[in-house]
């Protein structure tokens, strides 16, 4: 665990972070804050929060696991597996991914926030028709 109060924030509002508690997330990141993931980049801590609502009101649950932080400065790359269940995907069944997020700190804020995972992983592999043309993809990728 890293030892920036900054940090050990962000850790802790994520360790907790689920559909009732969105508002924590106001604690942790700057005002001009940058968030990017595979799918979306947004700018500004308070379109972040309408992301956030925006993706809560479609998962059943959702838990993140921090297992490994590297801390340098005013950066971070923290490791984690998010477990969720969306009432679209995987049959509502708990979905698990692993990636990590690389994180830049002002003010004790966040102000960057990069997140980088597998998203055929969390999502294509389970849209039932998508999924399975997906995993097949991967199967004979694997065998070259």
């Amino acid at each position: 665990m890293g030892n920036s109060l900054w940090l050990q924030r962000f850790v802790q509002v994520y360790s907790e972070l689920g559909t009732d508690n969105l508002g924590s997330l106001n604690e942790i990141y700057h005002p001009d804050v940058q968030f990017i993931d595979p799918m979306h980049h947004v700018s500004g801590r308070e379109d972040l929060l309408a992301y956030f609502d925006q993706l809560y009101t479609q998962i059943i649950s959702c838990q993140f696991v921090v297992e490994h932080v590297m801390e340098s400065g005013n950066e971070a790359a923290v490791y984690w597996t998010m477990t969720f269940s969306h009432f679209q995907l995987n049959g509502k069944a708990p979905v698990t991914v692993q990636g990590h997020s690389h994180l830049k700190a002002v003010d004790d804020q966040v102000i960057y926030h990069r997140d980088y995972l597998d998203v055929g992983a969390m999502l294509y592999e389970h849209i039932p028709l998508l999924g399975k043309v997906i995993r097949g993809i991967k199967r004979r990728a694997a065998k070259s």
